[in-house]
């Protein structure tokens, strides 16, 4: 990681530029703020008479370990299936993939979402002078208000130094603290009782019937611990009696069995050390924790003038959606996409950002997705920002992830497929779930553990970390190489080496008599990720110098992939056959992960398969009632930032934040598509939206660094300090009147590099901790 040159921002910086705020307390999930610290989160509502903090914890799972998720007729049936796909009798291969290739998983779970901490406030119910807000910069949720002539305060911060949620309360008046704790309702087995007169405990178990068998998941416990200045407090049946106190802290954390732990004795360990310091303390090592990561990036769209920035985020969020320019609105999405990645994800955290990170509305869990770890887009998508956005070692987490996938994978691998190596399939979970879901046109997509697994060579060409490429990613891809090298078969028609039968997910074809399918052999989407595979491994085995019968063998197996084809439309080919779309307006276009975030397609290099990705694009959004996603939404953002179209990028980012993000500027899926009866919380949506705007600014795919490749007409003046490339360079741009005004580089490595300005290349000699300086009158 280089060195962060970024200037540190000042107190009154952050208030506008780095803030979300409100003029009223929230009354739904998607209007509260979110807080976390790796591992546990918070959702602040901000209520005068009763604050609500909704809990939740990342290893809080239904579910357990399972070794008999494989479908015991699998192997068996395997080249049957393939004979019936190569003979174009796409319906019966269909209905063998759902009887013998299909699972129901025994104890899959989920992450499933806490009660409440409540905090019921006596006094008077009106109110006046009302702010609630989020400093971005500070990660501190802020409630204040007067009321019967007193100015009431709340700070709530997630401490990922002391592991535990801390809540301040005073007053300008003494003894005017008066409020009861305890917790809301639990869809959880849970007891409560207090512990003496200034703690109160909640234990329970993660269980449920929908994802689980009712009786798998890990036990934990809720601990809240009350510190007063002044006043009383009192222990009740299921809640504790504050009254008469001049200010009070409030410690609460979370720990689960998962993986061995103890609850009990996690939570009075982690509540007793922080109850030997002050709230000032704890609060000062949470903001020197958090700043060390949020403040390596700054950046600056230009000004939406003060009339705007006075207002609250809702209102500038829906002024948006009415066609108002608003650039420091969208600079501050930028910056809450990395927000959130630094509070759900951490060095030290025991899991990856889930699909709604680490947070839980309680609706992904109730329903067929469940909250858990999607491999064929989303969990991918969780992570797109973290390198470019010089959070690189908040993607640690994803590593032992792959690492349970690698291990479980093997007999996955074996058992149905009689393959060396691993795999894993489309969703996953956090026992190690490898094999197939329950589903047809989504439980067969094969290349889910390559696409999660290419994570980690991003974090290599981004670092240039030889030991970690050595050490874990390395033998990640060569396992997961030998076991394609094992399962593919040649296509009958060309010799082509192809997948199959998978996904591409999660899309559907039109077979020749007209019936809808969506397993085939050789689909576009594994056709790019294989390739993607076997191309890591090669270069992996050349840098590190070994495996080179293994590295000559994926030579010869990648030069016999599949071609790129562009069907009868001039879109890019989905599938090996130029099948119709069954559903046109689908919302997955898993078949463009070539040209994002893969690089194999591009305007420059490969002009015609560009095109191709283009027309695929228009003829979706041209299809009537395309399926809305806020992750799909964000993935436009990405492909027309690799199209080098800004403008069209700016438009797509727009309606991301109009019509996919909530007054909390949380993105969401909406109700009505995939299965969801109302919009569900989805975090992807803004890690990949911050990707997006990343790549507007600058691009480094291709083995150069490009300046300003998608800058949209909207961003005429702005700048940006501390983003990242490929190759291990850090890079601080401003520009002006729509063109580049200046560029300083810092480089971890010497050597030589290509550096593009519109039409423009330099190749220019970098020294390993040196600066390059440049400016528009360099390029000419």
């Amino acid at each position: 990681m280089l060195p962060s040159r970024v200037k540190q921002l000042l107190p009154e910086d952050t208030r506008t530029s780095n803030e979300l705020w409100y003029s009223r307390p929230a009354d739904r999930w998607l209007e509260a703020l979110p807080i976390g610290n790796g591992r546990l989160g918070g959702m602040v509502f901000g209520g005068v008479d009763q604050e609500r903090i909704a809990l939740s914890e990342s290893t809080a799972w239904s579910g357990s370990f399972s070794s008999n998720d494989i479908n015991p007729g699998a192997l068996e049936h395997l080249s049957t299936i393939r004979k019936l796909l190569f003979d174009g009798r796409y319906v019966e291969a269909r209905e063998l993939c759902q009887k013998y290739l299909l699972v129901k998983a025994s104890s899959f779970g989920t992450n499933l979402p806490l009660p409440e901490l409540q905090l019921n406030f006596e006094g008077k119910k009106t109110y006046n002078g009302y702010r609630r807000s989020l400093n971005l910069d500070e990660a501190v949720a802020r409630v204040t208000f007067d009321q019967a002539g007193v100015r009431f305060q709340r700070e709530i911060l997630a401490s990922h130094p002391d592991s535990l949620i801390a809540i301040r309360l005073a007053a300008n008046q003494s003894g005017k603290i008066n409020f009861q704790l305890g917790f809301g309702r639990s869809i959880l087995p849970v007891e409560v009782l207090p512990e003496g007169k200034d703690v109160l405990i909640m234990r329970g178990h993660a269980y449920e019937r929908m994802h689980s068998n009712g009786h798998d998941g890990v036990a934990f416990q809720i601990r809240a611990k009350v510190l007063l200045d002044g006043g009383n407090i009192a222990a009740l049946d299921r809640s504790l009696q504050i009254a008469d106190a001049n200010a009070a802290t409030i410690l609460v954390t979370i720990v689960t069995s998962f993986m061995g732990g103890d609850p009990g004795a996690g939570c009075d360990r982690i509540v007793t050390q922080a109850s030997k310091r002050s709230y000032e303390e704890l609060k000062r090592t949470h903001l020197a924790d958090h700043q060390r990561l949020f403040r390596r990036m700054s950046l600056n769209l230009g000004s939406s003038g003060k009339e705007v920035v006075s207002q609250p985020t809702d209102v500038r969020r829906k002024a948006l959606e009415n066609g108002a320019t608003d650039p420091e609105l969208v600079a501050l999405f930028f910056q809450y996409g990395r927000y959130l990645t630094i509070a759900g994800s951490r060095a030290d955290s025991p899991l990856p950002l889930a699909l709604q990170g680490i947070w839980n509305d309680g609706l992904a869990s109730s329903m067929g997705w469940t909250n858990d770890f999607h491999l064929d887009m989303n969990t991918q998508q969780n992570y797109w920002a973290a390198e470019v956005c010089n959070l690189s070692e908040c993607q640690t987490p994803l590593w032992g992830l792959i690492e349970g996938l690698r291990q479980s994978g093997r007999r996955t691998a074996q058992e149905m497929y009689g393959a060396p190596g691993w795999v894993c399939h489309t969703v996953t979970n956090a026992w190690q779930y490898t094999a197939p879901g329950g589903g047809l046109g989504w439980g067969l997509f094969v290349t889910g553990g390559i696409w999660i697994a290419l994570q980690m060579w991003e974090h290599y060409v981004f670092t240039g970390d030889i030991e970690f490429l050595r050490v874990q990613a390395y033998p990640v891809f060569r396992e997961a190489a030998e076991f394609f090298l094992a399962y593919m078969v040649p296509e009958p028609k060309h010799g082509w080496l192809v997948t199959g039968p998978s996904d591409s997910p999660e899309n559907w074809y039109l077979a020749p008599d007209g019936q809808p399918c969506a397993e085939s052999m050789g689909n576009t989407c594994d056709r790019v990720l294989v390739d993607a595979l076997f191309s890591k491994c090669i270069e992996s085995a050349l840098v590190l110098g070994v495996d080179d019968e293994l590295r000559r063998r994926l030579e010869e197996a990648r030069s016999k992939l599949p071609p790129f084809q562009i069907g009868k439309h001039g879109q890019l080919q989905e599938w090996l056959e130029d099948f119709e779309d069954a559903d046109p307006n689908h919302r997955h276009t898993s078949h463009l992960v070539g040209l994002y975030p893969e690089n194999q397609i591009s305007p420059r290099t490969t002009p015609a398969l560009a095109r191709a990705a283009e027309i695929t694009i228009q003829r979706r959004m041209a299809t009537p009632n395309w399926e809305q996603s806020e992750w799909g939404r964000a993935n436009l953002v990405l492909y027309h930032a690799r199209l080098l179209q800004g403008d069209l990028a700016y438009k797509y980012l727009v309606g991301l934040l109009a019509k996919a993000a909530d007054d909390n500027l949380l993105t969401f899926s909406s109700g009505g598509v995939a299965g969801a009866e109302q919009d569900i919380f989805a975090v992807d949506g803004n890690t990949a939206g911050t990707a997006g705007i990343a790549e507007m600014l600058l691009q480094s795919q291709g083995g150069e660094l490009h300046l300003l490749p998608a800058l949209p007409a909207t961003w005429p003046s702005g700048s940006i300090d501390g983003i990242c490339a490929r190759g291990g360079y850090q890079v601080d741009m401003e520009w002006r009147n729509g063109s580049l005004l200046s560029a300083v580089i810092r480089s971890q490595r010497s050597g030589r590099i290509p550096i593009r300005y519109g039409d423009r290349v330099l190749n220019l000699p970098v020294e390993a901790g040196r600066v390059v300086k440049l400016r528009r009158e360099s390029f000419r």
